[in-house]
């Protein structure tokens, strides 16, 4: 099994995103159902923000309420947060002042149910040095017993190289699905790989994209639906690339989801001949239905045999993804 911050986890995770980050929020029942259906699946690693939703409705409002439901699930669940966007605006601020604020606020929502085992800067702020945000982190939560450990969220290679320097970092959460592969190529990987971090892989299914419930942009999350993925022109581009992962989820007897989660989980041990990958690769689907989490905990159990890798490696290259993964105004691989 895997470990992170010497916790167990299952070899899935679960991505709190969609249950309050979204115009209209499912209601606390259907989303207290899907967190308690991921846990009894195995799906014991939680990932949310600070920002997703509403300082009012977000991820760690939602996870005291479940945990004011289900004290017992506290000490089972692995629980990662995100935060660190300014406290006006979007923007990264990893300032001393910006870090102690959004960290206190994050310990704070959960009134004492539930320690924050990791934490992650949603960016890097660029016009701050990361010792000087990581010197607070570490002095003043870490050494402290306030939070269990740092992580870093979607950041290039040379800012782990850096950031393991300066602090140990428990893990790396960057996207990575059969539509976003470029940790592969871009140094990402090697670094974790070099450093022995585990990856946490978000968006396995692609935004989407891999859940076999898009044909058109109707079936697009309404806030999502001008993003680079969802244009014209990439979006049906898009489309023939996930029927080619449905037709093959098809002949294999497995749902797309599934196809796409174990695939991402199975670059683990693959890679074959294209450079280093970290052991430990963590997928992070979300889900906001019971139906659809013990859907994708299935996938756990998915086998990809290395022919079929191939197999997938050549319609990769036959059909790309189209477009950027983000609007320009969102920073990435910071």
């Amino acid at each position: 099994m895997p470990t992170l911050v010497g916790k167990e986890v299952g070899p899935l995770g679960y991505g709190l995103m969609g249950l309050t980050w979204r115009a209209k929020p499912v209601s606390q029942e259907q989303a207290l159902e899907a967190m308690k259906a991921a846990l009894d699946n195995g799906m014991n690693f939680w990932n949310g923000g600070d920002f997703y939703g509403s300082p009012e409705y977000n991820s760690l409002v939602l996870l005291e309420r479940y945990f004011a439901k289900y004290p017992d699930d506290a000490d089972k669940v692995v629980l990662s947060i995100k935060g660190g966007v300014g406290a006006i605006g979007k923007d990264p601020d990893g300032s001393p002042e910006n870090t102690r604020r959004t960290l206190d606020t994050c310990i704070a929502q959960l009134k004492g149910r539930k320690k924050i085992d990791i934490f992650e800067f949603a960016r890097r702020d660029q016009n701050v040095p990361m010792k000087t945000t990581f010197d607070v982190v570490q002095k003043e939560y870490i050494d402290t017993g306030k939070i269990g450990g740092l992580a870093l969220s979607e950041v290039r290679a040379e800012t782990i190289h850096e950031a393991v320097k300066l602090i140990k970092v428990v893990s790396v959460e960057v996207e990575l699905s059969l539509f976003s592969r470029h940790i592969l190529e871009d140094g990402v990987a090697e670094a974790c790989a070099q450093y022995d971090i585990p990856v946490v892989a978000y968006s396995p299914i692609g935004r989407g994209w891999l859940s076999g419930q898009i044909r058109s942009i109707e079936d697009v999350q309404p806030h999502l639906r001008a993003w680079p993925w969802f244009q014209p022109g990439n979006f049906e581009a898009n489309l023939a690339l996930a029927r080619q992962v449905e037709a093959l989820a098809t002949r294999k007897g497995v749902t797309p989801a599934q196809l796409a989660i174990a695939w991402t989980k199975r670059l683990s041990t693959w890679r074959e001949g294209k450079g280093a990958v970290p052991k430990t690769i963590i997928p992070i689907p979300g889900a906001t239905t019971v139906e659809r989490v013990v859907e994708n905990a299935k996938a756990a159990e998915v086998e990809i045999g290395d022919e079929e890798m191939r197999s997938i490696d050549a319609m990769l290259d036959q059909f790309p993804r189209a477009g950027e993964r983000y609007p320009d105004d969102i920073p990435t691989n910071t």
